[in-house]
């Protein structure tokens, strides 16, 4: 005698649903090629990183970016091919992951960036104002330059 589950478990997925992830699959899975080919070349990056000494701490990066781009790959195979559902999910997980760090990663740079150019332009513009240019001026004047 078999004992009652407190919740439905479905022995197989059903059709529709096996059907309808086939069908959402097909765009992911058309490009599946080119999401293992990035990961590769990003995994590869990230070593070329790990290798050098500027980019010892953030080598990680781009090699777990790589990592999910192909793992998003091999999911999304098993989910056009049988429609599996929990493959395509983490395909598409994968995917979201991907695109939140490529996201922070962005905003970062452009902080970095506006950091760089209030470095670069705003520094100096304070700097000249502070220099006693009269003074120079005399100095140099003074000792015959």
């Amino acid at each position: 005698m078999a004992y009652p589950t407190p919740y439905n478990i479905p022995a197989a997925p059903l059709s529709q649903d096996s059907q309808a992830v086939k069908e959402l699959s097909v765009p992911i899975h058309q490009a599946k090629g080119w999401l293992q080919f990035l990961g590769v070349l990003s995994i590869i990056g990230g070593i070329g990183q790990a290798l050098s000494v500027v980019g010892i701490l953030w080598a990680w990066l781009p090699i777990w970016m790589g990592v999910l781009l192909f793992q998003a790959g091999s999911n999304i195979e098993s989910a056009a091919r049988i429609g599996d559902k929990y493959s395509f999910l983490r395909s598409l997980g994968s995917l979201k992951t991907y695109f939140v760090i490529q996201g922070v990663m962005a905003l970062i740079s452009i902080l970095l960036v506006i950091v760089m150019l209030c470095i670069l332009f705003i520094l100096p513009l304070l700097g000249v104002t502070l220099i006693p240019w009269q003074q120079l001026i005399n100095n140099a004047a003074s000792s015959g330059y």
